[in-house]
């Protein structure tokens, strides 16, 4: 059978944070328990079981918030479920305050093969705006503790465009965390999404953002810098050592298959010769009470048909710094001919690739070339 990207959807954290609107809950105890149950009876009654894995992925949420032994447990269902490829990339996000040496140990024993940790900021006032519960001390601790518990591949999240975010703080964040020698940086403005605390603040004006000057500064000080330490570029947030990509998001961009398990998870799997999406419920409740009475565990299922899958082929790959091959898509010709006399992307027989100008303005490259 034809091997699978896999996601499982940890939805837990320790506290809300002020920007975050993903599927995530400050609960603990009990139902942390129960959701464990209920993603374990979502793996086993999957209808892709049997599906070789070629990369599984646990997000969040904060997949190192439950205890150790429900972590584990799940990987071990998933690799029943769907046993890993030889050399299969085994991924999972983490949080440096929610982490100790037994706890990446046991993550480690059990088959996790790489970290992915939201540092976000090396800057203590930066942390304490954003909401995280980590110092920025504990964060050169969990790499410490991550590599003495055997684990090779490291990436870590930071964020820039922070409220009242200098330069000068954006560069000294890059420099700490190549001090740490991670495999992978993913680097991403702070977006401030609708039914947040921080866009509320927008709007009342009591959070001001580093103005578009700035923010354009702040990336294109990415590329040279990370550069002269190995991390090259592939996708518009993404950095990585050469053969250190993350190949779980790459299966996302390139519009492989994906299934996905838990509160909230989104899968896009070939069902009779149809791309079924498919989103699970979103609070762990509802999820574990559809789980434990055999009932559906999808809030929506949708059926992509030749123009919404031509959207998400250009959408996603027109991001990565390969080029997109264009056989086989509908374009917009005129959205074309506009993006290249822009000089936002270069057009040759393999297909289309963004310029530098262009990763800037990669969202509206895409609404461009839609047909």
């Amino acid at each position: 059978m034809q091997p699978v990207a896999v996601y499982v959807h940890i939805p837990f954290c320790p506290t809300k944070c002020g920007y975050c609107d993903f599927n995530s809950y400050a609960m603990e105890g009990e139902i942390m328990e129960r959701t464990t149950r209920a993603i374990l009876q979502d793996l086993e009654t999957s209808p892709a079981k049997g599906r070789p894995a070629k990369t599984i992925f646990f997000g969040g949420g904060t997949p190192t918030h439950i205890p150790k032994e429900q972590l584990t447990s799940i990987l071990k269902k998933v690799m029943e479920v769907h046993p890993p490829i030889e050399g299969a990339e085994i991924t999972s996000e983490a949080n440096p305050g929610t982490i100790d040496a037994e706890k990446f140990a046991a993550m480690r024993e059990a088959g996790f093969n790489r970290l992915s940790l939201g540092a976000q900021s090396f800057k203590p006032e930066d942390l304490i705006r954003l909401g995280r519960i980590h110092q920025a001390n504990e964060i050169e601790r969990a790499v410490k503790l991550a590599r003495e518990a055997g684990f090779t591949r490291i990436n870590l999240d930071l964020m820039f465009a922070l409220p009242g975010q200098t330069r000068k703080a954006w560069q000294h964040n890059l420099e700490a965390a190549l001090a740490l020698q991670p495999e992978h940086l993913s680097l991403y403005c702070l977006t401030l999404e609708p039914n947040t605390p921080f866009y509320k603040q927008q709007l009342r004006g009591e959070l001001i953002q580093p103005d578009e000057e700035e923010q354009r500064a702040m990336y294109e000080a990415c590329e040279e810098l990370l550069g002269r330490h190995g991390l090259l570029p592939y996708e518009i947030s993404n950095y990585a050592k050469p053969g250190e990509e993350c190949q779980h998001n790459l299966c996302y961009w390139r519009g492989e298959e994906y299934a996905g398990y838990g509160p909230g998870a989104v899968g896009a799997l070939n069902i009779e010769g149809q791309r079924l999406r498919t989103t699970r419920i979103k609070h762990p409740v509802h999820y574990s009470a559809a789980l434990e009475t055999g009932a559906s565990p999808n809030c929506e299922e949708e059926i992509l048909g030749a123009k919404e899958l031509n959207a998400e082929r250009i959408m996603l790959g027109i991001r990565l710094n390969e080029t997109l091959n264009l056989e086989g898509l509908k374009l917009d010709q005129k959205g074309l001919d506009t993006i290249l006399a822009r000089g936002w992307a270069t057009q040759d027989a393999g297909g289309l690739q963004l310029t530098k100008e262009g990763r800037h303005f990669c969202s509206e490259v895409a609404v461009a070339l839609l047909p």
